[in-house]
């Protein structure tokens, strides 16, 4: 089952369960991949890793209005989009562990002889090209910046 279809099922289980959020969070999710497919000349599906990296994106921005909420007092709020995260992190691939993703970075450093903060761009790169949607990309360079210090 794709993970467009396995969506669209999990949408149609919390309606039938009365999942209010849930049934929220899944409608947009599903809103998104209907408007990205008919973006441009071309109307087309959208694939599992193109699903993946729109739910990213969606992770993202619930996760930066939460900070915005919580700054702002909106407790509430930040509640919320933060319980909107979990829902959709569903759809995410699993993740590596930090200790995994630190010794990936430690290894892609020693691999090309990376000493110097300055390149720290490519050592970030090339772990992300190596671990790809298994990790999320700010743990990964929480790790390459903690590996120069």
């Amino acid at each position: 089952m794709s993970l467009k279809a396995q969506i669209v099922s999990d949408l149609t289980a919390a309606m039938k369960a009365g999942e209010e959020l849930r049934k929220q969070t899944l409608r947009m999710i599903k809103a998104e991949i209907m408007k990205e497919e008919v973006a441009g000349s071309a109307k087309r599906e959208l694939d599992d890793a193109e699903v993946v990296k729109l739910v990213k994106r969606l992770i993202k921005q619930r996760k930066d209005s939460a900070e915005a909420f919580t700054q702002g007092g909106r407790a509430e709020s930040a509640e919320k989009e933060l319980e909107e995260v979990k829902i959709l992190e569903v759809y995410l691939p699993a993740q590596m562990s930090e200790a995994d993703l630190a010794a990936i970075v430690a290894a892609k450093k020693a691999e090309l002889n990376i000493t110097d903060k300055a390149k720290m761009g490519m050592l970030m790169g090339a772990v992300m090209k190596q671990v790809g949607d298994s990790a999320d990309g700010s743990m990964v360079k929480q790790l390459v910046e903690k590996s120069f210090n």
